[in-house]
């Protein structure tokens, strides 16, 4: 009974843990989106989406090696990393694409819909169960999301709308493939190899297009290293801690960070319909946090 109540309480931490991973995630990705939004006004969404992954190579790279050595980022099951690396520039390119024509508040309701479609995966795929009140939560702050972008859909059937649902698939496969991955890999080799097949895939298709660099650009390209690479590890131990359908909702305290960016960056505030869907989607991810704690106590009373 002594050890079945010790992993139940490991089992708790590992949750809270990856809880608090991917709100710093998620808080390090809205900076990094914020510098890719600036950029995307000067560089081709692909040559930007290169640049985001050769600014955090060299940090996470020399992380990795330093932590696990060479011999854990080779020893790796290539197929499901090349395809996150398809993944991920496929969802990078489409984001840069539409925070060109976006608020970041706006694109970051649009990509909400990824934690319903990590749940909906997370089912039949890794076999977690999802309650009631969970998929209640789930439902709930996603009615918000259709506040925000009005009840005709406006924003949705554009060009960038659908870039970011775009993005918003891949990052929800990929997500999954983490879990997938986490049985077999270290988590510097999933964070390493992301970013390197996104750097040469991305800037190989951004050769013909290429634009030269601006000085004044260097700053924001290496704020993007730091931020990305934070974040990119972050997430990464969050879903490998937490049940993917538990951790993925915490997605929406990003419109927190949206709004406010968009504000201090752009003069850009959302109107009373933006806000009233961001109060049902922040009341959502905090129900859902509140319902993981009480559920915690009840296994350790």
């Amino acid at each position: 009974m002594e050890t079945l109540t010790t992993e139940m309480r490991a089992q708790a931490q590992r949750r809270h843990r990856g809880m608090l991973m991917m709100l710093a995630a998620v808080g390090m990705f809205a900076l990094m989106d914020a510098a890719l939004k600036l950029l995307s006004a000067h560089y081709p969404p692909f040559q930007v989406a290169a640049l985001r992954g050769l600014s955090s190579l060299p940090l996470v790279l020399a992380w990795a090696l330093a932590t696990v050595g060479p011999a854990a980022l080779l020893r790796v099951r290539w197929p499901l990393h090349l395809m996150r690396g398809v993944l991920g520039i496929t969802m990078m390119a489409s984001f840069v694409f539409a925070l060109k024509r976006l608020p970041l508040s706006t694109a970051y309701s649009i990509f909400f819909v990824a934690p319903l479609l990590i749940t909906a995966l997370s089912v039949p795929i890794l076999g977690e169960r999802v309650g009631p009140r969970r998929w209640t939560a789930i439902a709930i702050g996603l009615l918000g999301v259709l506040v925000v972008l009005r009840p005709t859909g406006e924003g949705v059937f554009t060009l960038a709308g659908l870039a970011v649902l775009l993005a918003a698939t891949g990052y929800a496969v990929s997500a999954i493939t983490v879990r997938v991955l986490a049985r077999t890999d270290s988590n510097q080799a999933m964070v390493v190899w992301l970013l390197a097949l996104m750097a040469l895939g991305a800037g190989a298709l951004a050769l013909p297009q290429w634009v030269p660099l601006r000085m004044q650009d260097a700053w924001l390209i290496a704020g993007i290293g730091v931020a990305g690479s934070i974040g990119q590890y972050t997430i990464t131990e969050a879903f490998r801690l937490g049940e993917a359908s538990l951790i993925a909702p915490l997605e929406y305290t990003a419109l927190v960070w949206g709004v406010a960016l968009d504000l201090a960056l752009w003069g850009v505030l959302p109107d009373s319909v933006t806000w009233l869907g961001a109060a049902i989607i922040i009341a959502s991810g905090l129900y859902l946090i509140r319902r993981e704690k009480v559920h915690a106590e009840a296994e350790h009373p």
